[in-house]
Protein backbone atom coordinates (compact mmCIF):
# COMPACT_ATOMS: atom_id res chain seq x y z
CA UNK A 1 0.00 0.00 0.00
CA UNK A 2 1.01 3.60 -0.87
CA UNK A 3 2.31 6.16 1.91
CA UNK A 4 2.45 9.63 2.47
CA UNK A 5 6.01 11.26 2.17
CA UNK A 6 4.41 13.16 4.97
CA UNK A 7 4.74 11.80 8.23
CA UNK A 8 3.78 14.82 10.32
CA UNK A 9 1.26 17.92 10.17
CA UNK A 10 3.30 21.11 8.65
CA UNK A 11 3.35 23.85 11.07
CA UNK A 12 2.11 27.35 10.16
CA UNK A 13 -0.28 28.64 7.36
CA UNK A 14 1.79 27.34 4.15
CA UNK A 15 2.25 24.10 2.56
CA UNK A 16 1.72 22.53 -1.42
CA UNK A 17 2.98 24.40 -4.35
CA UNK A 18 4.34 28.11 -4.49
CA UNK A 19 5.55 28.60 -8.20
CA UNK A 20 8.03 31.47 -8.39
CA UNK A 21 6.58 33.38 -11.39
CA UNK A 22 8.23 35.28 -13.82
CA UNK A 23 7.47 39.32 -13.90
CA UNK A 24 6.43 39.40 -17.41
CA UNK A 25 7.88 42.15 -19.77
CA UNK A 26 7.41 44.05 -23.12
CA UNK A 27 10.46 44.19 -25.91
CA UNK A 28 11.82 47.51 -24.67
CA UNK A 29 12.35 45.78 -20.96
CA UNK A 30 9.22 47.64 -19.36
CA UNK A 31 6.99 45.98 -17.23
CA UNK A 32 3.92 43.65 -18.47
CA UNK A 33 1.24 43.64 -15.63
CA UNK A 34 -1.37 42.24 -17.77
CA UNK A 35 0.46 39.22 -19.28
CA UNK A 36 1.82 38.49 -15.52
CA UNK A 37 -1.87 38.89 -13.96
CA UNK A 38 -3.05 36.31 -16.82
CA UNK A 39 -0.07 34.02 -15.81
CA UNK A 40 -0.91 34.11 -12.68
CA UNK A 41 -4.51 33.26 -13.46
CA UNK A 42 -3.70 29.80 -15.51
CA UNK A 43 -1.41 29.24 -12.16
CA UNK A 44 -4.49 29.64 -9.50
CA UNK A 45 -6.39 27.34 -11.77
CA UNK A 46 -4.00 24.75 -11.75
CA UNK A 47 -4.63 24.44 -7.96
CA UNK A 48 -1.20 25.66 -6.54
CA UNK A 49 -1.58 26.72 -2.94
CA UNK A 50 0.79 29.99 -3.28
CA UNK A 51 2.26 32.63 -5.52
CA UNK A 52 5.91 34.06 -5.16
CA UNK A 53 6.39 37.18 -6.64
CA UNK A 54 9.57 39.25 -7.35
CA UNK A 55 11.82 36.14 -6.18
CA UNK A 56 14.97 35.37 -8.48
CA UNK A 57 13.10 34.08 -11.19
CA UNK A 58 10.72 37.33 -10.82
CA UNK A 59 13.74 39.27 -11.75
CA UNK A 60 13.86 41.47 -8.45
CA UNK A 61 16.59 42.64 -8.92
CA UNK A 62 16.58 44.16 -11.93
CA UNK A 63 13.53 46.21 -10.77
CA UNK A 64 13.37 49.97 -9.34
CA UNK A 65 11.99 49.87 -5.72
CA UNK A 66 8.90 51.84 -7.30
CA UNK A 67 8.55 49.07 -10.02
CA UNK A 68 8.79 46.07 -7.26
CA UNK A 69 6.29 48.08 -5.32
CA UNK A 70 3.79 48.61 -8.17
CA UNK A 71 4.24 44.63 -9.30
CA UNK A 72 2.80 43.42 -5.60
CA UNK A 73 -0.15 46.13 -5.38
CA UNK A 74 -1.35 44.98 -8.75
CA UNK A 75 -1.14 41.18 -8.13
CA UNK A 76 -2.38 41.76 -4.82
CA UNK A 77 -5.44 43.10 -7.05
CA UNK A 78 -5.02 40.10 -9.33
CA UNK A 79 -5.04 36.86 -6.76
CA UNK A 80 -7.86 38.88 -5.13
CA UNK A 81 -7.07 36.75 -2.08
CA UNK A 82 -8.02 33.19 -3.54
CA UNK A 83 -4.56 32.32 -2.57
CA UNK A 84 -1.79 33.71 -0.58
CA UNK A 85 0.30 36.34 -2.36
CA UNK A 86 4.12 35.81 -1.33
CA UNK A 87 6.76 39.02 -2.37
CA UNK A 88 10.83 37.75 -2.56
CA UNK A 89 12.52 40.20 -0.28
CA UNK A 90 16.52 40.77 -2.04
CA UNK A 91 17.26 43.67 -0.68
CA UNK A 92 20.82 45.02 -0.74
CA UNK A 93 20.53 46.24 2.79
CA UNK A 94 18.67 45.65 6.08
CA UNK A 95 16.83 48.52 6.14
CA UNK A 96 15.49 48.73 2.80
CA UNK A 97 14.22 45.55 3.42
CA UNK A 98 12.49 46.80 6.38
CA UNK A 99 11.10 49.49 3.61
CA UNK A 100 9.97 46.92 1.30
CA UNK A 101 8.30 44.26 3.52
CA UNK A 102 6.43 46.98 5.66
CA UNK A 103 5.14 49.11 2.09
CA UNK A 104 3.98 45.31 0.94
CA UNK A 105 2.34 44.77 3.92
CA UNK A 106 0.16 47.89 3.68
CA UNK A 107 -0.38 46.92 -0.24
CA UNK A 108 -1.85 43.31 1.22
CA UNK A 109 0.87 41.55 0.59
CA UNK A 110 0.43 37.73 2.30
CA UNK A 111 3.54 37.38 3.49
CA UNK A 112 7.59 37.39 1.95
CA UNK A 113 9.77 34.65 1.10
CA UNK A 114 13.07 36.39 2.69
CA UNK A 115 16.64 36.07 1.54
CA UNK A 116 19.76 37.18 2.85
CA UNK A 117 21.03 40.81 1.92
CA UNK A 118 22.16 40.99 -1.74
CA UNK A 119 25.87 41.54 -2.89
CA UNK A 120 27.27 40.51 0.76
CA UNK A 121 28.36 37.43 1.26
CA UNK A 122 29.52 37.70 4.99
CA UNK A 123 31.11 34.75 6.65
CA UNK A 124 29.47 35.76 9.87
CA UNK A 125 26.77 33.83 10.46
CA UNK A 126 25.61 36.40 13.44
CA UNK A 127 25.21 38.95 10.36
CA UNK A 128 22.83 36.76 8.19
CA UNK A 129 20.86 36.30 11.46
CA UNK A 130 20.69 39.29 12.48
CA UNK A 131 19.52 40.32 9.00
CA UNK A 132 16.41 38.10 9.22
CA UNK A 133 15.49 38.85 12.81
CA UNK A 134 15.16 42.97 11.81
CA UNK A 135 13.27 42.57 8.68
CA UNK A 136 10.49 39.83 10.89
CA UNK A 137 10.25 42.11 13.44
CA UNK A 138 9.09 45.28 11.49
CA UNK A 139 6.36 43.12 10.13
CA UNK A 140 3.42 40.49 11.65
CA UNK A 141 3.16 38.00 8.07
CA UNK A 142 4.73 35.14 7.56
CA UNK A 143 7.74 34.76 6.12
CA UNK A 144 9.69 31.99 4.33
CA UNK A 145 13.62 32.05 4.63
CA UNK A 146 15.37 31.44 1.70
CA UNK A 147 18.56 29.53 1.50
CA UNK A 148 20.70 29.24 -1.31
CA UNK A 149 24.35 29.64 -0.92
CA UNK A 150 25.05 28.86 -4.39
CA UNK A 151 23.48 31.86 -5.53
CA UNK A 152 24.05 34.32 -3.20
CA UNK A 153 27.16 33.20 -1.10
CA UNK A 154 25.42 33.16 2.61
CA UNK A 155 24.52 29.30 3.57
CA UNK A 156 21.51 29.25 6.21
CA UNK A 157 22.70 25.34 8.07
CA UNK A 158 20.17 23.46 10.47
CA UNK A 159 21.79 25.16 13.16
CA UNK A 160 21.11 28.88 11.78
CA UNK A 161 17.42 27.64 11.61
CA UNK A 162 17.59 26.47 14.50
CA UNK A 163 18.69 29.77 16.14
CA UNK A 164 15.69 31.26 14.56
CA UNK A 165 13.19 29.15 15.61
CA UNK A 166 12.05 31.56 18.61
CA UNK A 167 10.83 34.11 15.65
CA UNK A 168 7.54 33.18 15.60
CA UNK A 169 6.08 34.92 11.80
CA UNK A 170 9.33 32.64 10.29
CA UNK A 171 6.87 29.52 9.15
CA UNK A 172 8.86 28.08 6.55
CA UNK A 173 11.97 27.32 4.84
CA UNK A 174 13.03 26.90 1.03
CA UNK A 175 15.65 24.97 1.16
CA UNK A 176 17.96 25.86 -2.12
CA UNK A 177 21.51 24.37 -1.24
CA UNK A 178 21.00 21.23 -3.71
CA UNK A 179 22.37 19.24 -1.21
CA UNK A 180 19.32 16.76 -0.10
CA UNK A 181 20.94 15.15 2.94
CA UNK A 182 19.63 19.01 4.48
CA UNK A 183 15.91 17.49 4.15
CA UNK A 184 17.07 15.36 7.16
CA UNK A 185 19.50 17.22 8.58
CA UNK A 186 16.73 19.84 9.30
CA UNK A 187 14.25 17.55 10.24
CA UNK A 188 16.68 16.03 12.83
CA UNK A 189 17.65 19.50 13.76
CA UNK A 190 14.32 21.90 14.07
CA UNK A 191 11.90 18.97 14.62
CA UNK A 192 9.55 20.25 12.62
CA UNK A 193 9.62 24.08 13.47
CA UNK A 194 9.19 24.83 10.01
CA UNK A 195 7.62 24.10 6.64
CA UNK A 196 10.34 22.88 4.61
CA UNK A 197 9.97 23.68 0.74
CA UNK A 198 12.53 22.40 -1.57
CA UNK A 199 13.57 25.57 -3.90
CA UNK A 200 15.53 23.02 -6.32
CA UNK A 201 13.21 21.59 -9.31
CA UNK A 202 14.87 18.68 -10.52
CA UNK A 203 15.53 17.39 -6.96
CA UNK A 204 11.58 17.79 -5.95
CA UNK A 205 11.14 13.95 -5.81
CA UNK A 206 14.37 13.32 -4.02
CA UNK A 207 13.00 15.89 -1.36
CA UNK A 208 9.64 14.68 -1.22
CA UNK A 209 10.60 11.18 -0.54
CA UNK A 210 13.10 12.28 2.52
CA UNK A 211 9.77 14.87 3.47
CA UNK A 212 8.82 18.15 2.37
CA UNK A 213 5.86 20.28 3.17
CA UNK A 214 5.79 22.71 -0.12
CA UNK A 215 7.59 23.27 -3.25
CA UNK A 216 8.76 26.74 -4.79
CA UNK A 217 8.60 25.42 -8.24
CA UNK A 218 10.18 27.01 -11.28
CA UNK A 219 9.92 25.23 -14.61
CA UNK A 220 6.27 24.19 -13.40
CA UNK A 221 4.61 27.72 -14.22
CA UNK A 222 5.01 26.82 -17.97
CA UNK A 223 3.19 23.39 -16.94
CA UNK A 224 1.18 23.64 -14.24
CA UNK A 225 -1.10 20.96 -14.60
CA UNK A 226 1.93 18.07 -14.92
CA UNK A 227 3.85 19.78 -11.50
CA UNK A 228 0.32 20.27 -9.74
CA UNK A 229 -0.23 16.35 -10.39
CA UNK A 230 3.48 15.79 -9.83
CA UNK A 231 3.11 17.38 -6.16
CA UNK A 232 -0.53 15.83 -5.36
CA UNK A 233 1.04 12.01 -6.79
CA UNK A 234 4.25 12.44 -4.07
CA UNK A 235 2.33 13.74 -1.10
CA UNK A 236 0.00 10.79 -1.66
CA UNK A 237 2.72 8.15 -1.53
CA UNK A 238 2.25 7.12 -5.35
CA UNK A 239 5.95 7.06 -6.05
CA UNK A 240 5.46 4.54 -9.33
CA UNK A 241 3.27 7.21 -11.12
CA UNK A 242 5.77 10.21 -9.50
CA UNK A 243 8.57 9.04 -11.46
CA UNK A 244 7.38 8.16 -14.27
CA UNK A 245 5.92 11.83 -14.52
CA UNK A 246 9.38 12.83 -13.16
CA UNK A 247 11.42 10.89 -16.03
CA UNK A 248 9.49 12.92 -18.25
CA UNK A 249 9.81 16.72 -16.76
CA UNK A 250 13.17 16.50 -15.72
CA UNK A 251 14.91 17.55 -18.69
CA UNK A 252 12.83 20.58 -18.38
CA UNK A 253 13.02 21.08 -14.67
CA UNK A 254 17.17 20.99 -15.46
CA UNK A 255 16.37 24.50 -17.20
CA UNK A 256 15.66 25.84 -13.38
CA UNK A 257 19.43 25.04 -11.89
CA UNK A 258 21.64 27.35 -15.40
CA UNK A 259 22.85 30.52 -14.30
CA UNK A 260 20.58 31.56 -17.07
CA UNK A 261 17.37 30.05 -15.05
CA UNK A 262 15.37 33.40 -16.11
CA UNK A 263 16.08 33.49 -19.64
CA UNK A 264 15.56 29.30 -20.05
CA UNK A 265 12.50 29.54 -18.10
CA UNK A 266 10.88 32.62 -19.65
CA UNK A 267 11.07 30.94 -23.04
CA UNK A 268 9.59 27.34 -21.86
CA UNK A 269 6.62 29.85 -20.94
CA UNK A 270 6.48 31.96 -23.86
CA UNK A 271 6.52 28.07 -25.64
CA UNK A 272 3.55 26.64 -23.56
CA UNK A 273 2.05 30.07 -24.76
CA UNK A 274 1.40 31.61 -21.52
CA UNK A 275 3.89 34.52 -22.20
CA UNK A 276 6.68 35.75 -23.94
CA UNK A 277 10.64 34.94 -22.95
CA UNK A 278 11.27 39.12 -22.73
CA UNK A 279 13.84 40.00 -19.85
CA UNK A 280 15.47 42.92 -18.35
CA UNK A 281 19.08 43.86 -19.32
CA UNK A 282 21.61 43.14 -18.21
CA UNK A 283 20.15 40.03 -19.36
CA UNK A 284 18.91 39.06 -22.95
CA UNK A 285 17.26 36.41 -24.81
CA UNK A 286 18.97 33.21 -25.96
CA UNK A 287 20.27 32.97 -29.15
CA UNK A 288 22.10 31.02 -31.47
CA UNK A 289 22.94 26.99 -30.50
CA UNK A 290 22.03 27.66 -27.13
CA UNK A 291 18.87 29.18 -27.80
CA UNK A 292 18.25 25.87 -30.35
CA UNK A 293 19.36 23.44 -27.45
CA UNK A 294 17.04 24.71 -24.93
CA UNK A 295 13.88 24.91 -27.41
CA UNK A 296 14.69 21.01 -28.54
CA UNK A 297 14.24 20.64 -24.46
CA UNK A 298 11.04 22.42 -24.36
CA UNK A 299 9.64 20.97 -27.29
CA UNK A 300 10.33 17.58 -26.79
CA UNK A 301 8.68 18.31 -23.20
CA UNK A 302 5.45 20.09 -24.94
CA UNK A 303 5.47 17.19 -27.37
CA UNK A 304 5.53 14.24 -24.82
CA UNK A 305 3.66 16.01 -22.00
CA UNK A 306 2.05 13.52 -19.84
CA UNK A 307 -2.10 13.83 -19.97
CA UNK A 308 -3.01 14.25 -16.36
CA UNK A 309 -7.00 14.22 -14.74
CA UNK A 310 -8.89 17.05 -14.78
CA UNK A 311 -9.30 19.23 -11.99
CA UNK A 312 -12.73 18.82 -10.45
Amino acid sequence: MATSARSRKAPGPWTGVFPAITTQMHKDGSLDIEGTARHAEVLIKSGISGLVFLGSLGENQAMTADEKRLVMAEMVKAVNGRIPVVAGVAETSTAEAVRFAKDCEKAGTDGFMLMPAMNYKTPDPDETLLHFRTVAKSTGLPIMIYNNPISYGNDITPEMFAKLADVKNFVALKESSGNTRRITDLHNTIGGRYAIFTGVDDLALESAVLGIDGWVAGTGIAFPEQNQYLWELMQAGEWQKAVEIYRWFTPLLHLDVHVKFVQYIKLCVQECGLGTEWVRAPRTILKGAERKAVLKVIHDGIANAPKVPKRK
